[in-house]
């Protein structure tokens, strides 16, 4: 047989193989990966349902009313408690009409980071279409703060934290390309086009510090507003930006995450609480090794079939608690069943140590009682 043909068919019998391969392997290889130390705990939470899906942000305002959630409509919700339930408090958009509960308009915007500036009362917040935008004490239409950097137009504004000492603020544009409806393209293509940017609220200046980042995802400033950080969820990684201080202008890693980030928040004791989208896999792992990979992954499967391979299956629920000095992991629980916690976006500390958590799809928020998890700081080996 001349070797030609014997090539032919080696090259064809590749698909066969991978085929089979796929066939006895594939829970295998899309099972989420098993953590040592975690507590599995996230499912007796109480759970909040929502007049809306995608309550991916949450905040409190100076007289401790909320949360405040931004969610998929284009909308901002208020929880004023059992008896009243949630009411509407603001909104990006003026263009209301076509707006749906379960799918993004980008006439409608999608309301994520939120952020209240406490001498003034107004909640600010990142709009995933339009740039940074605000809304006074009382409510209503948002209008727009920051809609560009350095001359690049703000494309996908997600995660704030406000130095309320200095009147500025930080936030991620995850990418100066595509807007939050192209977040997994932005994921999977490995595309490095995210950047950090501070804004100065009395000179109205917006300023890049750090850029060239893949998917940066949650942001957070430490508690004495000397560094920043930003997660990068393509890389599982959480950068500390430097802001103040004889470091002011460096960066450095802080910490590496075992899955794809979304919002970080500072806990009143200055440690963090990171939310993952879910736990990383064999799959994610191979679809992220190279551009190229998650391209082909990008363009020959439906965004929900992505998805779903991306959280092994069935989504589940999972918050690490980093220390707010060495970025060691202090507490990791998770729903691994995701019987009741799915897709978290957020998991916010109050002072009274409940821990209540947003979702980037689901249409409800949880609350978890601090004597549940029983934190103790003990570094997870």
């Amino acid at each position: 047989m001349p070797i030609s043909q014997r090539v032919l068919k080696q090259v064809a019998a590749v698909p066969v193989v991978l085929a089979i391969i796929c066939y006895f392997f594939w829970p295998s290889i899309i099972a989420p990966d098993h953590l040592k130390g975690t507590k599995d705990v996230l499912q007796v939470a109480k759970t909040i349902p929502l007049p809306g899906d995608g309550p991916e942000s949450l905040e409190f305002d100076s007289q401790g009313e909320g949360p405040y959630v931004g969610v998929t409509d284009g909308r901002i919700l208020k929880w004023r408690g059992e008896e009243l339930g949630w009411v509407e408090f603001a909104y990006s958009s003026p263009h209301r009409d076509n707006c749906s509960r379960h799918k993004v308009v980008p006439s409608c915007g999608r309301p994520l980071g939120l952020s209240f500036h406490k001498k003034t009362g107004d909640l600010y917040f990142c709009d995933g279409y339009f740039g940074v935008m605000k809304v006074g004490p009382k409510g209503g239409l948002a209008e727009l703060v920051v809609a560009e950097a350095e001359g690049r137009k703000v494309m996908f504004a997600n995660q704030m934290d406000i130095d309320q000492e200095e009147d500025v603020f930080y936030f991620n544009d995850s990418s100066d390309k595509y807007h939050f409806e192209q977040v997994f393209y932005v994921y999977i293509s490995g595309e490095k086009t995210g950047r950090v940017i501070r804004y100065d609220m009395k000179k109205k200046e917006a300023t890049i510090v750090m850029d060239k980042l893949h998917l940066p995802n949650g942001l957070a400033l430490s508690k004495d507003g000397s560094f920043v950080l930003t997660c990068e969820s393509g890389t599982n990684t959480i950068h500390r930006i430097w802001v103040k201080g004889p470091k002011a202008g460096t960066n450095e890693v802080f910490s590496k995450i075992p899955g794809p980030m979304d919002n970080i928040r500072r806990t009143p004791t200055g440690d963090f609480w990171v939310a993952l989208h879910c736990k990383d896999s064999l799959f994610t792992r191979v679809f992220l090794s190279h551009s190229l990979v998650g391209k082909f992954f990008i363009k020959t499967l439906k965004v929900e079939t992505v998805i779903h391979l991306i959280n092994g299956g069935k989504p589940h629920g999972i918050v690490v608690k980093l220390s707010g000095e060495t970025g060691e992991v202090l507490e990791i629980l998770e729903d691994s069943e995701g019987k009741t916690v799915k897709y978290v976006s957020e998991a916010y500390e109050r002072d009274d140590g409940k821990l209540w958590i947003g979702s980037v799809y689901w249409p409800a928020v949880w609350v978890l009682d601090k004597s549940v998890y029983d934190l103790t700081n003990n570094v997870v080996a």
